[in-house]
């Protein structure tokens, strides 16, 4: 049910307009541990393969993440679905950099292009906000399954939340 409800809001935004690019993001699924730069826990390698699986009718061209492995092992399984490397963003600077290195790669995208970005807590809502969704609320730390759909259409950015995977603990 939940892919059915994704792939209706993928295709409704994609059908929007030939022109606009449309922005998949999430935030990294669940990790193991609060170490520096944890793995992936088993909760967390059955959320990336649903990221996957939600994503089959999308098809992006790009896939971006932080430099750290719980960013880059959610958006692997969609990565190797479509024949996709990961692009990688440092995180030098602090997140306001990376928010902006970020916006800015999306921003050099084809206008028809679908991206996906796979980022962090702190940082997928500033990251929605600077592609122009300025509603986009703070993601609390337990949350692991929202995700947003932009659909970036020159001036006007129109935006869907939903969930994938199962449900976050919060």
């Amino acid at each position: 049910m939940k892919r059915l409800l994704l792939t209706a809001v993928l295709g409704l935004l994609t059908a929007t307009s030939a022109t606009a690019q449309t922005v998949v993001l999430v935030r990294h699924a669940e990790k193991v541990d609060a170490s520096a730069d944890p793995l992936l826990s088993e909760a967390g390698v059955s959320r990336a393969q649903a990221l996957a699986v939600a994503l089959s009718d999308a098809r992006p061209a790009i896939i971006l993440t932080s430099t750290l492995q719980r960013t880059r092992l959610t958006a692997q399984p969609t990565a190797t679905a479509f024949g996709i490397r990961l692009e990688t963003i440092g995180l030098e600077g602090g997140a306001p950099a990376h928010v902006e290195a970020i916006a800015a790669r999306v921003r050099a995208q084809t206008p028809e292009a679908v991206v996906l970005v796979v980022g962090h807590s702190n940082t997928i809502p500033l990251i929605a906000r600077a592609l122009g969704f300025a509603a986009a609320a703070d993601m609390p730390d337990c949350e692991y399954d929202r995700l947003t759909v932009l659909d970036l259409n020159g001036e006007q950015t129109k935006a869907v939340v939903g969930r994938y995977g199962a449900a976050s603990g919060c």
